[in-house]
């Protein structure tokens, strides 16, 4: 059994190893194992809870690589199924040193795009204690948003908490209406959402921390709203009407800005699950973020509890 669960879809990534490099010009690449929910799991794993990853891998080279790299980061398989009729989603993706990656993705009906419904009866979330659900899995197709619903409302119905990143692909959805109308009503079943401020101009039209805050805190289960606002850290608000900023560490330089907001997210699930106050929650988010910028690969970054005492201890944090 496991702490924390999540859906979504492991991703082959071809990275380039040129900072700030269009994939036009790129001619350096290297494999890396990606998706959002996956370094969620990752790193909350390194951090030492036990986690479960929902997805559908295709019976192919791509499918045996994702396979064998799960395992070997210790996050639980048994809800992983092999597809011999569809293939493995891969992606090519820009190194940058600030602001998004430019990716071009070979998705578009992969065996996860093909994960049904009928997968989640067979979950068992008798021992779990948080869910993480991101925008990305009910992107890929109707099928994949169907099977997300499908979870959702097991997660509500077994009343386990869960957080929700709307970590937005507008390159994956029909049409950014359709990607805003799904994203926000989805935002409004999670327990605390964690939107980005750039999210927030696609999705509401604002940047604004406070009108962002506002708007998801009226969802339906919404408690707690964490809008990330980059290095400058977090601003949290919640439905008993705390609100306040948390500050971000300063890094000495950053090298690849992907994995951060995944590191921002499993900061907060860990610390929570270990009882810490939600302030201490959101440090710790903020300090998986900062070390992962300073590393190459999605999740390289990720600390274990060794590793982010240390950083504590240089930044002065006491937990």
């Amino acid at each position: 059994m496991s702490e924390l669960i999540t859906i979504g879809e492991p991703v082959v990534t071809f990275a380039s190893k040129q900072p700030d490099v269009s994939l036009i010009d790129a001619t350096e690449f290297t494999k890396i194992m990606g998706g959002a929910e996956l370094n969620v799991a990752i790193g909350a794993t390194r951090l030492g809870h036990s986690t479960d990853y929902i997805s559908r891998v295709g019976s192919d080279p791509f499918g045996d690589y994702v396979i064998k790299t799960i395992l070997s980061h210790g996050v639980g398989t048994r809800y992983i199924s092999r597809d011999p009729q569809y293939w493995t989603g891969h992606q090519l993706k820009q190194l940058v040193t600030k602001g998004d990656p430019q990716t071009y993705n070979y998705r578009k009906g992969s065996a996860a795009a093909h994960l049904s419904k009928e997968v989640i009866e067979a979950v068992d979330l008798s021992d779990v204690k948080m869910a993480h659900m991101s925008g990305i899995f009910p992107a890929i197709s109707e099928m994949a948003e169907e099977t997300f619903t499908t979870l959702l409302n097991r997660l509500i119905e077994h009343k386990i908490p869960m957080t929700f990143d709307p970590n937005l692909r507008p390159t994956l959805w029909s049409s950014q209406d359709k990607m805003v109308q799904t994203i926000n009503k989805l935002a409004g079943s999670a327990d605390i959402v964690l939107p980005g401020v750039e999210e927030g101009k696609v999705l509401l039209g604002t940047d604004d921390p406070q009108r962002i805050a506002d708007y998801y805190l009226k969802g339906e289960r919404t408690k707690v709203v964490i809008v990330k606002v980059g290095a400058e850290g977090a601003f949290v608000k919640t439905s008993a009407g705390d609100q306040y900023e948390v500050p971000g560490f300063k890094v000495d330089q950053v090298i690849d800005t992907v994995g951060a907001g995944d590191g921002f997210a499993l900061g907060v699930i860990t610390a929570l699950l270990e009882g810490k106050p939600l302030k201490s929650a959101v440090i710790r988010g903020n300090a998986v973020g900062a070390l992962q910028v300073q590393t190459y690969g999605d999740n390289d970054g990720y600390p274990d509890p060794a590793q982010l005492k240390t950083f504590y201890e240089k930044e002065g944090v006491n937990e």
